[in-house]
């Protein structure tokens, strides 16, 4: 009762408290006040710390203790109902704005229907018309006006130029001038990124994006316009000449360089003109063409690397959305000059979905995350700002492309090879380790960085599992020796490569999450290799290695134009820290949309050294599967000038190892002989396997008196299949003094996150900490007596230092034919990753 009577009458911050004798008690101001303190410090007080209120302040002397918690928790419901009423008109205005923008976009596809229906009937007639003439030739009424050249040397001929770019824009924005057909696999909703569309049958690629942000228009268009800070392929953008528009806008020129994707094809740039202005429903437009001519922008020395491409009519249309933020229209139709590209490789100049991944989306996601990280949504570890992340992104981004586009007015120059052009060597003088903040860090020596790039076409390889490979498994490919010569040239700032000591990786790494985007299409992070000390004088170094690294679509949803791994070391991590980015990058040459899910478990080095096996087992690749892209290697190392021969041919070889290393995990991973079926056929090709499933077996029922399996008198291939899909993790290990692991099926492999090829490299002792050491040794005795144990619920290490906790674990001794002890099995249940 009294609980009620303070519900009804807490309504207001003035409301009062029932006490036992029945009699109402109004809280005065001061009482509130006080309360109100306590609970912005400690929303949910214990009893004790209720009790301590009520002495410490004695204008409370009249409320008992259980009103006081009867007070908190009014309180707090309160809260929770005004959050939840915010949260509720925040979706609310949300699902408005996208119902009206689903609106207008019927409206839009039942004008187009109608424009249709109307061309049909047209052309229909004149058919008609032609065939009673019998006339075979006639001319269309529907036609694409040409747009007759314009002057732009002068003001007014921009002008005009401007006013046209702009009806054309709209006409593609929010009309008919281009046929859009929904983008697949982006559907609308109040948490997607937008409504995505691609071209059908226009000039050119186009792609088209309408989404809802919760930022003002201004501030929005503001954004868009600093190309460089979304778009990644953005080199440069430099605007030539301002000028004034119609309704207080401007005209720009503006000169854009993008970098090349990959080192077999040019970079691009572009001549433009960007017309801002407000249209008469007071939305902010920003509308874009290329201008006539291949004249404009700097002079033709420092644009020779670059090819021009054409901006047809594009641009931002920003609309105020009732309620706050902004209801955004993005198009972006491009002509590429695409006769000097490779034909395998013209898919990339030629796919309207390129487009829409690379350029359109990534606008639209870019203003979103930064609308979330405004309003406080998005919280980064260390209270490291948001800004300052991005800009780390950017800056691994940035050095990536630099290293593989190479021009030469940023210093770089092709080094000799040695006879084999399958690994492009460049060197830059200009470019060395310094740390902003000091502008003494730098080479000792004169010197520069080398860069060391290779690319190669995939077939029938994902992207995303190649890239999570590569992430996940870097022992695989990467010499921890050269990244301590990186990471010792950042420390010491000169390059001592003769001199360098012989490292070895424990092989060890710890991913440690900094940021990622709104949908993970981006992770940053630290990964830390830990490094073994070789002498007993370097016990007491740490030889640990810290890389700044940079994902791009390694999400299992990520659908992205190309899928990145780009890394740097780093000594320490202030905002200026130097940074020397190498990597990968596998753009996609296909577009279509039945590629391989990247969520496919990662038992991939199974077939890296046994890829013959693999592949004799299936002849035929599935169509689906065929899925053709292009890698992109490079590798940048910094080099004193005296050793700038050394470091260049080390960094030739070290990067036809890593193509080598690559090529063997595409076979591994290709979707005929990778994962699951490649770990199965290549046990299920080796008697030895099936005898030992069936052993393991035989013997679990010998100890424990039940059977491991449902089916367990199956055959040997089909005894097998049905250990390897085992629900929970099955382990065998060597019976020997220091037991190392044999066998393990799937569940086990994906427990210990290692493949059956590297399962050896790990021993019992490896997987258990201390707790589960000393559980294991104290029943070792009647493990020997017994034949089987149960061991408690604990944690163990899977082989990439992750901790996986399990209910049970149960270990016997399995017996061979002579009943001889060939080895001890675990079987870990329900274990997963804490």
């Amino acid at each position: 009762m009294a609980a009620a009577t303070a519900m009804r009458d807490g309504n207001s911050d003035r409301g009062g408290a029932g006490v036992d004798s029945g009699k109402y008690v109004r809280y005065t101001p001061e009482q509130i006040e006080a309360l109100e303190r306590v609970y912005a410090d400690c929303p949910k007080p214990t009893s004790s710390r209720r009790q301590q209120l009520l002495r410490e302040c004695p204008i409370l002397a009249n409320i008992e203790a259980r009103q006081i918690k009867v007070w908190f928790q009014n309180r707090r419901c309160r809260d929770k109902l005004r959050k939840e009423s915010s949260r509720l008109e925040s979706v609310n205005r949300k699902v408005a704005a996208m119902n009206k923008l689903l609106m207008e976009e019927n409206e839009r596809l039942q004008k187009q229907v109608s424009q249709l229906v109307h061309e049909n009937a047209q052309v229909r007639q004149q058919l008609k018309n032609s065939s009673m003439a019998n006339d075979t030739s006639f001319e269309s009424n529907v036609t694409t006006p040409q747009n007759p050249p314009r002057d732009a040397s002068n003001p007014s001929g921009l002008l005009s130029i401007a006013e046209e770019t702009l009806t054309e824009f709209l006409s593609k924005a929010t009309g008919t001038a281009i046929d859009w057909v929904q983008m697949p696999g982006m559907k609308p909703g109040p948490d997607s990124v937008g409504i995505v569309a691609i071209s059908h049958g226009c000039r050119g690629v186009a792609a088209r994006a309408c989404g809802l942000v919760n930022l003002e228009p201004t501030r929005v268009v503001e954004i868009l316009k600093d190309q460089p800070s979304w778009f990644r392929d953005c080199r440069s953008l430099e605007v030539f000449t301002v000028l004034p528009g119609a309704n207080g806008g401007t005209i720009e020129l503006v000169y854009t360089q993008l970098y090349a994707p990959t080192t077999l094809v040019p970079a691009l740039d572009f001549w433009t003109l960007r017309y801002t202005t407000i249209v008469e429903d007071g939305s902010l437009v920003v509308c874009e063409r290329s201008l006539s001519g291949s004249g404009g922008g700097p002079s033709a020395a420092s644009a020779q690397q670059f090819v021009r491409a054409e901006m047809l009519p594009s641009g931002y249309l920003v609309r105020p959305c009732e309620g706050g933020g902004s209801i955004v229209h993005i198009v972006d139709h491009l002509e590429f000059e695409a006769w000097n590209v490779p034909e395998v490789l013209r898919p990339l100049y030629e796919s309207s979905r390129v487009v829409a991944q690379k350029i359109t989306t990534a606008a639209l996601r870019h203003v979103r995350q930064i609308a979330q990280e405004t309003s406080g949504e998005v919280v980064y570890p260390l209270g490291r700002q948001p800004a300052v992340l991005r800009t780390f992104s950017q800056r691994l981004s940035r050095g990536f492309n630099d290293a593989i586009s190479g021009f030469n007015d940023d210093g770089w120059s092709i080094m000799g090879g040695d006879g084999i052009e399958d690994v492009v060597v460049a060197c830059n003088s200009t470019k060395k380790i310094r740390n902003v903040s000091n502008g003494g860090n730098a080479f000792a020596a004169p010197g520069g960085t080398i860069c060391a790039k290779a690319s190669m076409l995939l077939q029938s390889v994902p992207p995303a599992i190649l890239i999570r490979f590569l992430r996940e498994h870097r022992s695989e490919w990467a010499d921890y020796s050269m990244d301590a010569y990186l990471a010792s040239a950042l420390k010491t700032s000169t390059c001592s490569f003769p001199g360098l000591r012989p490292m070895r990786s424990s092989g060890n790494q710890i991913i440690m999450p900094l940021a990622h985007t709104v949908e993970n299409e981006e992770i940053l992070e630290v990964v830390r290799l830990e490094g073994q000390p070789l002498t007993h004088d370097e016990v007491l170094f740490s030889r640990d290695i810290d890389m700044l690294q940079l994902c791009t679509g390694i999400h299992e949803k990520s659908v992205g134009s190309s899928f990145q791994l780009v890394f740097a070391p780093i000594a320490d991590f202030p905002d200026d820290a130097p940074l020397i980015s190498s990597g990968f990058r596998v753009i996609p040459l296909d577009t279509k949309t039945d590629i391989v899910s990247s969520g496919r478990t990662l038992d991939l080095a199974s077939s890296l050294e046994v890829g013959s096996i693999a592949t004799q087992a299936s002849d035929a690749t599935p169509d689906n599967c065929s899925v053709r892209s292009v890698l992109t290697i490079a590798f940048q190392f910094p080099y004193d000038l005296h050793l700038q021969d050394s470091v260049a041919a080390m960094a030739r070889q070290y990067v036809r190892s890593i193509v080598s290393a690559v090529q063997r995990v595409s076979i591994a991973i290709s979707p005929s002989q990778s994962g699951l079926n490649a770990g199965q056929r290549i046990l299920s090709g080796l008697p030895e396997a099936e005898t030992l499933a069936r052993w393991i077996c035989q013997s679990y029922h010998y100890h424990i008196g039940v059977e491991l399996l449902t089916q367990s008198d199956g055959a040997g291939e089909q005894l097998l299949k049905m250990l390897w899909h085992y629900q929970d993790a099955i382990l065998c290990c060597s019976f020997k003094e220091i037991p190392v692991f044999t066998f393990a099926n799937k569940a086990g492999l994906d427990m210990l996150e290692t493949s059956l090829v590297a399962l050896q490299d790990l021993t019992l002792d490896k997987i258990f900490d201390e707790a589960g050491r000393k559980a294991l040794f104290s029943e070792i005795s009647k493990l020997m007596e017994a034949g089987h144990v149960y061991l408690p619920s604990g944690v163990c290490m899977s082989g990439m230092g992750r901790h996986v906790s399990f209910d049970q674990a149960v270990a016997w001794k399995v017996l061979g034919e002579d009943s001889t002890v060939h080895c001890l099995a675990f079987c870990f249940v329900n274990w997963s990753f804490v």
